[in-house]
């Protein structure tokens, strides 16, 4: 028998959700999240293990029923200190519409309270993270300046230019 609407809806609430900050052993984890959402620029497996170890503070993991479900990678700016850089964002296929990367976004700013403005880069085809940040700053009030950073001459090999959008600045979640 196939479970109705409700019974899945259901079964939604009832998930145990994880936010807690990467370790190595996250690493691996979060590559193949990377490498199977084949939209994100893949890292080595070895560089995902490094950001775990050196960037777990501004960085996240999500679990669902202790599964790794998702990541979110960032690092505090050394040139700006209270900006924070959102470097990638990734839900596994498998437990995507449960607004897993709205939680990690709010998780990493919160737990960096110093940052009042938050940055990331996203090419002008990602529908999914363009309404991911905006919706992130509409929530905190904030304004976004959306710029173009690196341009295909500066990416080479055929990459779109990537648009700064930087957000701030932020008002703590409500």
């Amino acid at each position: 028998m196939q479970p109705s609407d409700e019974d899945h809806n259901e079964a939604r609430t009832s998930e145990d959700v994880g936010l807690k900050e990467p370790t190595i052993h996250d690493g691996s984890a979060m590559w193949r999240i990377a490498r199977d959402s084949r939209t994100l620029d893949l890292n080595s497996s070895y560089a995902y293990v490094l950001w775990a170890r050196d960037f777990a503070a501004t960085s996240v993991i999500a679990t669902v029923d202790g599964q790794p479900a998702g990541f979110l990678t960032g690092y505090v700016r050394p040139d700006e200190p209270t900006t924070l850089m959102v470097w990638q964002v990734a839900v596994d296929a498998a437990f995507r519409g449960r607004r897993l990367a709205a939680r990690m976004l709010d998780h990493v700013v919160s737990a960096a309270p110093r940052c009042t403005h938050l940055e990331t880069t996203i090419t002008a085809d990602n529908a999914a993270s363009i309404a991911l940040f905006t919706s992130f700053a509409q929530a905190r009030g904030a304004a976004v300046e959306r710029t173009p950073l690196f341009t295909e001459e500066i990416l080479g090999g055929g990459h779109d230019t990537e648009h700064l959008f930087r957000i701030g600045p932020v008002a703590p979640a409500a």
